[in-house]
């Protein structure tokens, strides 16, 4: 009996041992960082099912801190950068026109999209903002690419389109696009003034002859609306009640005139008139002072 009890007693202190050995690699961890450091009185243990008393860093529990070195992976182990996948898209084209050139062509190329509709000013040459942004709208309406640049496609698409601008289509002789005259404009010699686009059309028999941009008075001293004649002309004039200077003056409604004003050549719209139609091309109004006649019509509208 006490040789069965001596030999169950060695059993358990070899169980036991082997017990200690096994929970001691994640103890023995370096809290600064290092591997799990075996114990040097720990029994080996004698199956291959026992962890090693000897393991090296990097058989220690996944969450005890390791020296191994970190190795930065390869560029084999990472995803392509997107500029090194390759395109599977079509390349795209070469532009013929696009934003900051200024030519002829660009020229044309607006006066193309203002006839139109697509561009609402008078064509510069110079290719901006605005022209790419009319650009898109055409590419939009062909249901082709909108990248806002002329490419041989969209000029192509364009020419179709369009007709050949006219000189005075390619360099009109107003920044504002002149709207459908008024139906009293259509008949006789008419100076057409229109407070909508802010231009003044000579025209005969519905035919315009010249226009021009003109400004008009501000909300204290409005310039009046509605059918007059041409009272007097004066190719020298200085008005009498604010002393400054009125040239080419043709006037249609008391002191009211068509006339050059110097001002607005400088200020354009950040200014106003005191009622008179002011023009600032000096060039274009002398010349039309020339062809009006005393009484006729003048017809100032919306």
């Amino acid at each position: 009996m006490k040789r069965t009890t001596s030999v169950i007693r060695r059993a358990v202190l070899a169980a036991a041992a082997v017990a200690l050995a096994a929970g001691c690699t994640a103890q023995a961890a370096d809290p600064a960082g290092g591997g799990a450091s075996p114990s040097s009185t720990a029994p080996k243990a004698t199956t291959s099912d026992s962890p090693s008393a000897t393991a090296s860093p990097t058989d220690a529990p996944t969450d005890a801190p390791t020296t191994t070195p970190t190795v930065s992976p390869t560029t084999d182990d990472k995803p392509p950068s997107p500029s090194a996948t390759p395109s599977t898209g079509a390349p795209t084209p070469d532009a013929l026109m696009k934003d900051g050139d200024e030519s002829q062509q660009v020229r044309e190329l607006q006066a193309r999209l203002r006839q139109l509709g697509h561009f609402d000013r008078a064509p510069t040459g110079f290719y901006g903002t605005m022209t790419a942004a009319s650009v898109t709208a055409f590419q939009k309406k062909q249901g082709l690419p909108r990248t806002g640049s002329v490419d041989a496609t969209t000029w192509e698409r364009l020419l179709s389109a369009s007709r050949k601008p006219t000189a005075d289509e390619l360099k009109p002789s107003t920044t504002n696009k002149l709207d459908t005259p008024d139906a009293r404009c259509m008949t006789g010699r008419v100076l057409c003034i229109s407070k909508e686009s802010r231009t003044l059309a000579w025209m005969i028999d519905g035919r315009v002859v010249s226009s021009m941009d003109v400004r008009f008075g501000s909300e204290n001293t409005p310039t009046r609306e509605g059918t007059f004649s041409v009272g007097w002309k004066a190719r020298k004039w200085t008005s009498t009640i604010y002393h400054t200077p009125m040239p080419y003056a043709m006037f249609f409604s008391g002191g009211q005139a068509v006339h050059y004003s110097a001002d607005f050549a400088a200020r354009g719209y950040n200014g106003a008139s005191h009622g008179c139609v002011n023009v600032r091309d000096r060039a274009k109004l002398s010349a039309l002072f020339d062809q009006v006649k005393v009484g006729d019509k003048v017809v100032v509208h919306w």
